[in-house]
């Protein structure tokens, strides 16, 4: 069913256990995740140039697969400044103050508006157009920043995401996987995902409410709001508010034109980044009149400096965990051994090959394997092999394809798509000016208590 697994795959998944690890004690896994990559390509090419080499092509590697990210953020912090430092995010952000008056409305208003945005236009995008408005109000309620970014987070790229029941992507490159029509694959994870959002998105807020009434994390300026380079430039208050209709007009327009063009994903992030950006410039010229140009060159300055500041740490893991997909290749180069398709890919497809099969075992292997091709980060990479692998499964047991195949798709995504590994937590951490590697430990309990409710509950459908 795949290939014998060799000393690369077992050294991957030693540098995993170490890193995941070094999260849990809070330390630093920038230094290890270099040597990881340092150490499997030595393994592969047995060359100690081509070896060093590796190392600073995978940074290069990790970082264009993250410019987009890092560009989204980073123009959004910019326009954010602007209006912070003009007064405009006041008069903003003041009828949702109106609306949201306690941190556990904020945690779940912030949430289901969020889960809303995204079915339909996915996370990122939503992220940046919820983030800078909603933050502030969540701030001033009581709800902390991390809260926020966990609100966000689960419920866009988890919740949303992992059933993506209107967009539909997720659910064709599985379905098409294990030979099911889409609508089949997405009725039965229907009752999947809302098992795994209720009890995520409850327990994520049951621990969070503790922390807060224990004091171990408390409500703080993030990065964002926190920079003592915002320089007060008040507008008259008619310009003002009527800037601070204009402003939400124009991501609303952004809204409309992802809905009636089908823009997605990076099409949809780039409409709002552009959007963004030009709300930056008119901006920056009414308020700094006859200094505008140099002034709209600050604010990029300083939103690129924050994006780089904030993904700076998450390069180096990201660069090792793409060593597990098509990174390998372009990095190292073609020394992967003959028939391997990653060595995610193999891990997943040795761990399926390996197992007594029955419905529990098949479930929990199932969940397994969607978490183990989730661990690249991109959450879509391996749900092709998961279809595939629930198909065969489907086949020994004589039922279950549609629910195994959409329980491993929300396992994949879940762990992948972007609430477990921590450059793909960016988006809404950034957002929030808070850690990517704090959200991610975070989420990590609710998210596997969410897992294990749901592999249990599919145990019952297969």
């Amino acid at each position: 069913m795949g290939i014998e697994l060799g000393a690369l795959h077992w050294m991957y998944v030693l540098f995993i256990a170490f890193i995941i690890g070094f999260m849990i004690m809070r330390r630093d896994t920038s230094i290890l995740c270099i040597l990881g990559i340092f150490l499997l390509s030595l393994t592969a090419t047995s060359s100690l140039s081509h070896s060093v080499s590796a190392v600073f092509s995978s940074f290069i590697y990790a970082i264009t697969e993250l410019l987009p990210t890092i560009l989204i953020i980073s123009i959004i912090v910019s326009m954010s400044k602007v209006l912070m430092a003009t007064g405009i995010n006041e008069s903003m952000i003041s009828p949702f103050a109106r609306l949201i008056k306690t941190p556990a409305l904020a945690y779940w208003v912030i949430g289901l508006v969020m889960m809303t945005i995204s079915y339909f236009f996915w996370p990122s995008p939503a992220v940046a157009l919820l983030g800078a408005v909603l933050l502030p109000v969540a701030i001033r309620v009581g709800l902390p920043a991390i809260g926020v970014a966990v609100a966000m987070n689960l419920f866009g790229h988890g919740v949303a995401l992992s059933g993506d029941f209107v967009i539909q992507a997720a659910p064709k490159i599985t379905a098409d996987a294990a030979g099911l029509p889409v609508h089949e694959v997405v009725q039965a994870s229907v009752p999947l995902v809302i098992v795994m959002g209720v009890v995520t998105t409850l327990s994520a807020f049951y621990f969070l409410k503790q922390d807060m009434k224990h004091n171990r994390i408390h409500v703080q300026p993030t990065m964002l709001t926190n920079s003592s380079s915002v320089q007060s430039t008040p507008l008259s208050s008619s310009v003002r508010r009527a800037l601070a209709i204009i402003v939400p007009l124009f991501f609303a327009i952004d809204v409309w034109a992802m809905f009636a063009l089908h823009l997605q994903g990076g099409d949809a992030t780039a409409l709002v980044g552009g959007t963004a950006l030009f709300i930056l410039v008119v901006v920056s010229l009414i308020a700094h009149k006859g200094k505008g140009l140099e002034q709209t060159t600050s604010y990029l300055i300083e939103g690129l400096q924050f994006g780089f500041k904030v993904f700076g740490p998450v390069i180096p893991i990201a660069a090792f965990f793409y060593l597990g997909d098509a990174g390998f290749t372009t990095i190292i180069g073609d020394f992967l051994p003959k028939g391997s398709h990653g060595l995610v890919n193999d891990l997943g497809v040795a761990l399926a090959s390996t197992v007594p099969l029955t419905a529990q075992v098949a479930t929990v292997t199932i969940t397994a394997l969607g978490a183990i091709t989730g661990l690249d980060g991109s959450g879509f990479s391996g749900i092709s092999l998961v279809g595939s692998v629930s198909h065969l499964f489907a086949s020994a047991l004589g039922s279950g394809a549609a629910t195994l195949t959409a329980l491993g798709q929300i396992a994949a995504i879940w762990v992948g798509g972007g609430t477990l590994i921590p450059w793909a937590l960016i988006p809404a951490a950034a957002i929030c000016g808070v850690s990517p590697f704090e959200l991610a430990r975070r989420n990590l309990k609710p998210v596997a208590i969410g897992l294990a409710v749901t592999t249990i509950v599919a145990m019952f459908l297969v």
